[in-house]
């Protein structure tokens, strides 16, 4: 597992992969690798999920009622306690205008890439930074769906782990001593689990000795996957 950090211009999006030998990639596939999926967040989905911007508008509704019957009680009239509630507005519009700024910027310079071999998470708003997962060092990979979208959970095998600052918004909630790399708030995410099921299968099965993998769904109630397929091992 490697990871390699560059800058980004986010000014200049024409050529935001001048730096890189493909997009979303840091070196040209070698001979015998092939891209089978590249995408990026939504800019939504990841807003709601990461950010939480639909707990913090009902968070907001709720302190514009509160300064609007607070007021009714204190004596004001109806008109007086709208003046109150709308003299809220701007600061509740400049926060959520930013969050979703920064909700837009992650997920343009986001680019996820699943090969026949490998997964690439190229993430960072201000540094950038790939992460290269080799099939060899995925233990399982899972789907939570959620709402119209869901995103891919990928346990990692072995000793190396990632730090949870480093991949943040693109790891699993609440994993911080082991971390869970996450493709996040994918629009396809039914058909890129697929596509990345049939690629470790595939790659499971080119192996002369064949560790288990579990391929499958998050269940929302355990939080662990739910196995869909998995190869059968072989003998060395």
């Amino acid at each position: 597992m490697k990871a390699v950090a560059t800058s980004v211009n986010l000014l200049a999006p024409a050529h935001e992969h001048e730096f890189e030998a493909a997009p979303g990639l840091p070196e040209a596939l070698p001979a015998g690798e092939v891209q089978l999926w590249q995408g990026r967040p939504d800019a939504v989905l990841l807003g709601r999920q990461a950010l939480h911007l639909d707990a913090l508008l009902v968070y907001f509704a709720m302190l514009l009622a509160w300064r609007g019957i607070g007021s009714v009680y204190d004596g004001a009239s109806p008109g007086q306690a709208l003046m109150a509630m709308a003299g809220m507005l701007p600061l509740i519009t400049l926060a959520l205008a930013l969050l979703s700024t920064i909700a837009w910027l992650m997920a343009r310079t986001t680019v996820y890439t699943i090969t026949n071999k490998r997964v690439v998470m190229r993430v960072g708003v201000v540094l950038s930074i790939t992460f290269n997962l080799p099939f060899a060092q995925i233990g399982s990979a899972g789907l939570r769906r959620r709402g119209r979208g869901g995103d891919i959970v990928l346990s990692l095998c072995g000793t190396d782990n990632i730090a949870y600052a480093h991949l943040w918004p693109h790891a699993r909630p609440w994993r911080v001593r082991r971390t869970q790399p996450m493709l996040r708030g994918l629009v396809d995410a039914q058909v890129v689990a697929q596509t990345l099921a049939r690629a470790l299968q595939q790659a499971e099965a080119a192996r002369q000795v064949l560790p288990l993998r579990a391929v499958g769904a998050v269940d929302t109630r355990r939080s662990a996957p739910t196995q869909l397929a998995r190869p059968r091992a072989q003998a060395a």
